[in-house]
């Protein structure tokens, strides 16, 4: 049996649209991606979705807006020392300074009570990170942000279908970034959203998606700047305002055909949700005997997790190493990856930050043992059941 790390559904309704913006030969960004922002919005529960060329841009651009907002270039970003390396990758993509936070090794999630030790007169936000689709303590973390006036930016990349105390994550703070990459629940192949309730948020954004440029109004969008758009009159009638940028920007807009597998996915999005969801909660429900040489995360009776993928975590009473467990899964067609690492101490990119190894325990720890594997759609009780299966072999043969 082959259990693939990950899948991507194309559905018949993303191949018709993908024609027919062919057949248009309307391919840029355009109404399918007005059309799958607004859905998204919706699913959400948001007034405002931003589309954008990938997870990481979404994480870099919604930071960026906070130089709109009185942030100055250097000022400081509060985030986890343990997820993909694209979280950190963005604050300083936008210009900005990550000041990392250990983990839960429980929740894999940033320890709220370590937080306000970081703050300081620079900080000017907190992104929290919803490892795996578990959704971080957003009371706590709001609470800190609210006390110390800052901007709560959720990393919700892996956090498709997450709720949070009867929240969907992606409306638990002032702005969220999801990442829409093949792995994902809701994928437009590569691609990115930021969420939203604010419409200011939303306006920089869209500025910033395209270089900086001073309208993002439909008809801008679409290269057809109307007489009667607002900043033309702020700048001159006789201005090209499509040539007038109003802050240093990125250039990451979604084109037509990711939106319309986006689109797509929409329309089969509880399914798959349900389906991944069915998967995650039966292989967590069965993981407890597995104790004390392998974890995994536990479902709060207020939450429920974004099935992305099935951590596992290797304890110190284990007889074996991640690279031995690795192998046998893979040996037995079960694909794995490994679960993230400590970036300022692991990721060499960071070392000019001046960490040392020892500063963030639970996520070096996590980094050299944990890994995560698949609970995608295309998976189901056999599949899980192989999973299982093939681990208490491989725990029996290493007792």
């Amino acid at each position: 049996m082959k259990i693939p790390f990950g899948t991507i559904t194309v559905t018949k309704k993303s191949k018709e649209l993908i024609e027919h913006a062919l057949q248009s030969n309307r391919l840029s960004s355009g109404r399918y991606v007005r059309e799958f922002e607004k859905r998204f919005a919706e699913l959400v529960g948001v007034k405002e979705a931003v589309a954008l060329g990938s997870g990481t841009d979404a994480d870099a651009l919604a930071l960026a807006v906070l130089l709109d907002y009185g942030a100055k270039r250097g000022d400081e970003v509060v985030i986890p020392a343990l997820s993909f390396v694209a979280t950190g990758n963005a604050v300083l993509q936008a210009g900005l300074t990550p000041i990392f936070v250990d983990v839960d090794r429980k929740t894999l999630n940033i320890d709220p009570v370590k937080i306000e030790d970081v703050i300081t007169t620079n900080t000017r936000a907190i992104m929290p990170v919803h490892l795996m689709g578990k959704p971080a303590e957003m009371d706590t973390i709001n609470d800190i942000a609210k006390k110390h006036n800052l901007i709560v930016i959720e990393d919700a990349a892996e956090a498709h279908g997450a709720l949070y105390k009867g929240k969907s994550a992606g409306a638990l703070g002032d702005m969220a970034a999801f990442s829409l990459y093949v792995a994902h629940i809701i994928s437009t192949v590569e691609g990115g959203i930021v969420t939203t309730n604010n419409p200011d948020f939303a306006e920089v954004l869209r500025s910033l998606r395209s270089h900086g440029r001073a309208c993002k109004c439909e008809s801008c969008v679409l290269n057809t700047a109307s007489a009667y758009c607002a900043k033309r009159f702020r700048y001159g009638e006789n201005e090209d305002i499509r040539f007038i940028f109003e802050r240093i920007g990125f250039s990451s807009k979604m084109n037509e055909l990711e939106a319309a597998v986006g689109l797509g996915n929409l329309e089969v999005y509880d399914d798959i949700l349900n389906k991944r969801r069915e998967n995650m909660y039966y292989l967590i429900e069965n993981f407890g005997r597995f104790a004390p040489c392998l974890v995994t995360i536990g479902k709060e009776t207020y939450e429920e997790i974004g099935p992305h993928a099935l951590p596992i975590i290797i304890q110190e009473k284990a007889k074996f190493t991640r690279t031995q467990l690795v192998n046998y899964l893979e040996k037995s067609g079960i694909d794995t990856r490994n679960l993230f690492s400590s970036m300022p101490t692991q990721c060499h990119g960071f070392g000019y930050l001046g960490h040392k190894i020892g500063d963030f325990p639970n996520a070096e720890y996590i980094g050299e043992n944990g890994i995560h594997i698949g609970v995608h759609q295309d998976l189901g009780r056999k599949e899980c059941d192989f999973i299982l299966n093939t681990i208490e072999k491989f725990l029996q043969n290493h007792a």
